[in-house]
């Protein structure tokens, strides 16, 4: 990216920011709407260079620390009495962590390591936060398909990863359904959808060698 262009661009959202201010200031003192757009008008010319320079590990610290300080600044000025940025601080941190790893994201013991910290950090903001509504289940569930793909991939087990992934999607919903609506027993629908990935990789892989 030419130096003139990042010029432009920069100057551009700077003017903008400048400009929403004294609109904000001028017609809703009591009520400061202009931090919204200004979080985007930061993350646009720094991704744009940080795209151009190929500088994504930059762009991944600077734009998480952004992200996560509005974040802080919102829960502490609209709701101080329940800590609701961290339920997003982990995936903006692990972000910046992603890109630093790199390549290193494909070995096996970093995926197991930080899906279960992650997990860790989940199981623990609901014990002390929900104790009586178990939604760690739902991020647990998310991050666990990295090392889980990740393992058949490198094995090549295309088969086997459908038959422990619909396994694993049929646990998910018998909990889903087990703890949050166990009067009604819907989980049988999702499951039986699901299975038809293991019965279609079974013909097609299997029977087409026959």
């Amino acid at each position: 990216m030419k130096k003139y262009q990042w010029g432009f661009v920069a100057s551009g959202c700077v003017l903008t920011i400048l400009f929403l201010i004294v609109v904000n200031f001028l017609t809703s003192e009591e009520y400061l709407w202009f931090i919204y757009p200004t979080v985007l008008l930061l993350l646009l010319p720094l991704g744009l260079y940080s795209t151009f320079e190929k500088k994504h590990i930059l762009f991944s610290i600077v734009a998480s620390f952004i992200l996560l300080v509005f974040l802080v600044m919102e829960n502490y000025t609209k709701t101080p009495g329940y800590p609701w940025v961290l339920y997003a601080a982990a995936p903006i941190v692990l972000w910046p962590i992603i890109s630093i790893l790199g390549k290193r994201n494909k070995n096996m013991f970093v995926a197991s390591t930080i899906s279960m910290l992650f997990i860790l950090y989940y199981t623990t903001l609901n014990i002390y936060l929900a104790p009586t509504y178990p939604w760690a289940i739902f991020p647990a569930f998310a991050i666990l398909w990295w090392p889980l793909c990740l393992y058949h991939i490198k094995k090549k087990t295309y088969f086997t990863f459908s038959l422990n992934a619909a396994l694993f999607i049929s646990l998910f919903f018998i909990s889903v359904n087990a703890f949050f609506s166990p009067n009604a027993i819907w989980a049988v629908y999702p499951i039986f959808v699901v299975l038809w990935w293991p019965l279609s990789m079974y013909y097609f892989y299997y029977r087409r060698k026959v």
